[in-house]
């Protein structure tokens, strides 16, 4: 069985042997085990199972089949079009009912460093279609839960907006293959239709602004550190990106 390194992703280090994922444990990798091992006794078939670790000490799980966007600069078809669109706020909403009773052990360490209370859920915080598998017309789910932590229902549903809609900032989306922005606010709505969302969109926006700031501002201060991902955003130009999507999404009316 010859190894596979797989494309996309900020971290790398994801081999796939078969039908099975290896990717180097971090310090959040248990949390993030807990969470996946209770989406498999929910029968929740849109994330990876765990498997264990192999010699190496790498973690196994179970490859998601499907086209995936990978290193594609212009995005494929499918990632740009209302039916996955439909499909990635329909996978959350039925993600959130498998979680909404998960209860992290004390203690749980997360990448995103933030410390679950009531009123939380354990969100992917990163379910765009750069982590998305596409089978026969399907979302089959979503890989890379590197980035699942603590975070409000109304956060994580605006942040998946942000990939799908999307909510970037013009010029990326513009490179991605996406059409005019005034179609975002159209595109925003049958997100949220599809996932049940029943609030004011422009609530969800502004939630979507405020953590772009906080992100863009980690982005710049740990990529001073030169810290390695942090680094790598920084010299990408993502928190510029960032922060002119906060200001463009002013100038839109949803």
């Amino acid at each position: 069985m010859e190894p596979e390194r797989l494309e996309g992703g900020n971290d790398a280090g994801a081999i796939r042997m078969g039908t099975t994922v290896r990717r180097p444990t971090r310090v959040w990798t248990p949390a993030v085990h807990d969470l996946l091992r209770h989406l498999d006794g929910k029968c929740f078939a849109g994330a990876p199972r765990v498997l264990g670790f192999d010699a190496e000490g790498r973690e196994i799980l179970t490859y998601i089949e499907g086209d995936a966007v990978g290193n594609r600069t212009v995005w494929p078809a499918w990632a740009r079009s209302e039916d996955a669109l439909v499909q990635a706020g329909q996978w959350l909403r039925a993600y959130h009912a498998a979680v909404a009773d998960f209860v992290p052990r004390p203690g749980a360490l997360w990448r995103t460093g933030e410390t679950w209370s009531p009123g939380l859920i354990i969100a992917h915080n990163d379910a765009s279609p750069f982590n998305a598998a596409w089978r026969d017309g399907h979302l089959a789910g979503f890989f890379d839960w590197d980035f699942a932590g603590p975070a409000s229902v109304e956060s994580d549903v605006g942040w998946t907006a942000v990939g799908w809609v999307p909510l970037s900032a013009w010029r990326v989306a513009a490179a991605e293959g996406f059409p005019e922005p005034a179609d975002r606010p159209r595109r925003l709505r049958m997100f949220l239709e599809a996932y049940g969302w029943r609030g004011d969109p422009r609530v969800l926006v502004a939630v979507v602004q405020e953590r772009m700031r906080v992100r863009a501002e980690e982005i710049r201060r740990r990529g001073a550190l030169d810290e390695a991902l942090y680094g790598r955003l920084l010299r990408g130009g993502v928190a510029d990106d960032m922060e002119l999507a906060v200001r463009e999404l002013d100038e839109l009316s949803f």
